[in-house]
């Protein structure tokens, strides 16, 4: 018996010797597995929230070093997080935290490398200058007008430079006012010349006198952006535009008359149009003779009338001789004529002897008797002038020829071949002349075709050219990149899987198990006497039954168990005391 006492005494002597923590482990087999199990979803959630951490989002781009350093500080001082995005050129801070800040920093006047406003005119001071009044008005002008440009998409931020003239009393030193301003654009986006003549009119209508070609806009590049409102190339931006409205809406025309007959795709159309954008004023004033002249208005009627008798009609002999004055007159002293003489004489005698009064009244008397004696002759002239202005038809014509209309259409039609089949494949045809009539047709009815304008139509009918791709190889799901970059992704969570799993089964559960594993059961040994001895011997090949192998492993259990309480009560009598005499108030109550 004593051989067989040396295992079950070095079990409980090694038992002893484990530490108290794996003596706790050891009565309670199941808590490594919790503790392990608990470790394991420590680690994926600290791993999921580092992998995971908050969203960070744009607080302000592109702000000056200044500005920068101010914001920077005032995060500080709220206890926000914040970091830089590659290359500095953004301050990012946590996605719910955003709008919040830039309140908080609005309120404190951040960042302040926006040009200022209006605002500048609430705190003027008492005193100040009439030319100081005038620059801050056209700094605050400046400040709403770069403000306006910088609300479009496209536009980043803004400069706007204003030279405004002093006013003049002389009309000839007036000069007009022109702007300039300086663009800085967003990251991969352009401006097309419609928004930067927008840009051009609103800055003309803001100031008094600006002309929209006086605005001069430049990018940040340097680019200038203005010339085609400079008027160089003789075109607007919307002229331009209504062309291309103009012939794409001949184009689709064309194409929506001619794809129910030759397919959607067997067809295509090109529209060339000359647009005339002159504006004419003519006015027209013709004058026709009156169809009828009875019933003709009069608008003027001047008639002169003048009679002649009695006059001695010229005569005598033409020469010079004849146009010689006449001779001075003499007075001869005769005798005075009888009265009742008639004649120039009989006259001068009287009115020598009468006196003057006498002189008039035989003068009158000749004159009347010469009169008399002439009409009685007959000589004389009558002359009658009548000038008659009638009204005659006029018409007055005023036309005005609106900008935009159409000179000239050229139309170019381009028609694919017609598929046929034939012995049962599928063909490529060309048309017959009378569908390629039709079709020239269709498309000038379309397209307003207009010999007197001078249109062109063009159709032509030929195969297109079958300019689709091949249809690119599979590529195996080995090589598809979307699969390679999930197969990575999958790949490295399980790496981290297996190595947990091999950490546990290799290092953690060996160590578990060799620490907390139970004492080995003792061999049963069986006693046999031989006949011819005294001393008992070990069978090398017992033969017992179950039940009895059962009852020595029980019997070697309680013996290794009085054998440890043996050992216990000799190293510490004090708690093999303390035991018993807990075991005993137990039973008592």
């Amino acid at each position: 018996m004593t051989a067989a006492a040396t295992p079950a005494n070095a079990a409980p002597a090694a038992a002893s010797s484990l530490p108290p923590f794996l003596e706790r482990l050891r009565a309670q087999p199941k808590l490594p597995m919790i503790v392990g199990g608990a470790a394991l979803v420590a680690a994926a959630a600290a791993f999921t929230l580092w992998n995971h951490g908050p969203e960070y989002k744009v607080l302000y781009t592109n702000v000056s070093d200044r500005d920068g350093g101010a914001i920077i500080a005032s995060l500080q001082q709220m206890n926000v997080p914040y970091k830089f995005a590659e290359g500095g050129g953004a301050i990012l801070i946590p996605g719910d935290k955003v709008p919040e800040a830039r309140l908080k920093l609005a309120a404190q006047g951040l960042p302040k490398a926006g040009g200022v406003g209006f605002e500048l005119m609430d705190n003027q001071k008492f005193g100040t200058s009439q030319f100081a009044e005038q620059v801050n008005y056209q700094r605050a002008l400046e400040g709403e007008l770069a403000r306006s440009i910088e609300s479009i998409a496209s536009v980043e931020s803004a400069r706007v430079h204003l030279a405004i003239p002093k006013p003049s009393l002389f009309v000839r030193e007036q000069k007009k006012p022109s702007a300039s301003v300086v663009l800085t654009l967003q990251r991969g986006r352009s401006i097309d010349e419609g928004t930067v003549s927008a840009i051009a009119h609103m800055i003309s209508s803001s100031v008094p006198e600006l002309d929209a070609k006086s605005v001069t806009v430049v990018d940040q590049r340097g680019n200038l952006l203005s010339a085609a409102n400079s008027g160089a190339r003789g075109l607007d931006v919307s002229q331009l535009k209504y062309t291309q409205e103009i012939e794409q809406g001949y184009i689709r025309r064309i194409e929506a008359i001619l794809q129910p007959i030759v397919g959607a795709n067997n067809v295509r159309a090109q529209v060339a149009a000359d647009i005339d954008f002159s504006t004419v004023e003519h006015t027209d004033e013709k004058y026709s003779p009156n169809a009828d002249p009875t019933r003709a208005s009069i608008r003027s009627q001047q008639s002169s009338e003048s009679n002649q008798r009695g006059a001695v009609p010229p005569g005598g002999v033409p020469g010079a001789l004849s146009n010689q004055p006449p001779v001075n007159p003499t007075a001869p002293i005769t005798n005075p004529t009888p009265p009742g003489q008639p004649g120039a004489q009989g006259a001068q005698n009287a009115q020598g002897a009468r006196g003057a009064q006498g002189a008039a009244a035989a003068n009158a008397a000749n004159a009347a008797s010469t009169t008399s004696t002439a009409a009685a002759a007959g000589p004389g002239s009558s002359r009658k002038d009548v000038t008659t202005n009638y009204e005659l038809d006029r018409s007055i014509r005023h036309v005005q020829q609106s900008a935009g209309g159409v000179r000239r259409l050229s139309v170019a039609v381009v028609v694919n071949y017609k598929d046929a089949v034939e012995g049962g494949k599928t063909t490529p045809r060309a048309l017959t002349p009378v569908e390629i009539d039709q079709i020239r047709n269709l498309a000038k009815e379309a397209m307003g075709f207009s010999q007197e304008r001078g249109d062109s139509l063009n159709v032509v009918n030929s195969a297109f050219a079958d300019d689709r791709e091949p249809p690119a190889p599979e590529v195996p799901v080995w090589r598809d990149p979307q699969n390679i970059e999930l197969a990575k992704t999958v790949g490295g969570y399980l790496l981290v899987a297996l190595l947990a799993l091999f950490a546990w089964f290799a290092v953690l559960r060996p160590i578990l198990r060799k620490h907390l594993a139970p004492p080995p059961a003792p061999e049963p040994v069986v006693a046999t006497q031989e006949t011819n001895g005294d001393e008992p011997k070990l069978d090398d090949t017992p033969q017992i039954s179950p039940e009895e192998a059962l009852r020595v492993r029980e019997a070697a259990r309680q013996k290794a168990d009085m054998d440890y309480a043996h050992q216990l009560a000799e190293q510490d009598p004090k708690l093999v005391a303390t035991l018993i005499k807990h075991w005993m108030n137990s039973n008592d109550q």
